[in-house]
């Protein structure tokens, strides 16, 4: 009795409790009534898609001024255009001046070479000129030309390395022959023999030297 009487004097008729289900479906539709969602703008420090921003090229792909840009717009597109183009032409220019750098570099390096060998050229010559008169002349004219190569050759920065007993190095030799121990004297793993002489240094190499390598046997 009260109750009714509470809802009259009210004027406000009471509703049913609304079940669980219709409340999440009102939540769910309630982004449907707030209208399309504006694009969300990427946070600070994180470079936008540049894909979606790329700028419109020509056939010969270089970048093309949208007819739509006017006034400050075209200026600084423009300027941009202006700087890549110079960029452009200045990487190119630097690329061919390196070349010329390097090719003058070697033909240098090969002018030293070789005037390095002029003078056993001279040796030569001068060992055929007294060779009718003193044949013993060209004996020692070969022993000369020969200390002469050996000595260009290391002050080029390949010594000679022809030296035997010492220990096999696979940066420096090269083997060619394994021996006995008891054979040639030699301890094992050592050079027993050098068959054809190196040049050069480990890290600077010109040809290793050849070698036979003394192994006990098993």
């Amino acid at each position: 009795m009260s109750e009714k009487s509470t809802e009259q004097s009210s004027g406000t008729p009471r509703h049913p409790a609304q079940p669980e289900s219709d409340r999440h479906e009102s939540v769910r539709q309630a982004p449907e009534q707030r209208g399309p969602e504006q694009p969300q703008k990427p946070p600070a420090g994180v470079a936008a898609d540049p894909g979606a921003a790329a700028a419109p090229m020509d056939r010969a792909g270089e970048p093309v001024i949208p007819a739509d840009r006017t006034g400050p717009e075209r200026s600084e597109i423009a300027e941009l255009e202006d700087r890549w183009r110079r960029a452009v032409a200045d990487l190119d220019n630097f690329r061919k001046r390196y070349a010329r750098e390097v090719s003058r570099e070697r033909a240098a390096e090969r002018a030293l070479v070789a005037g390095a060998f002029l003078p056993v050229l001279d040796t030569i010559d001068l060992a055929l000129e007294h060779a009718d008169a003193d044949p013993s002349s060209v004996i020692e004219g070969i022993r000369g030309i020969r200390e002469q190569a050996l000595t260009i050759l290391a002050n080029l920065g390949f010594a000679r390395q022809d030296e035997a007993g010492v220990p096999f190095d696979p940066a420096r030799h090269e083997v060619v022959g394994v021996v006995a121990p008891d054979d040639s004297g030699t301890p094992p793993g050592a050079v027993a023999e050098v068959v054809r002489p190196g040049y050069g240094t480990p890290d600077r190499q010109l040809r290793p030297a050849a070698v036979t390598v003394a192994q006990a046997p098993g």
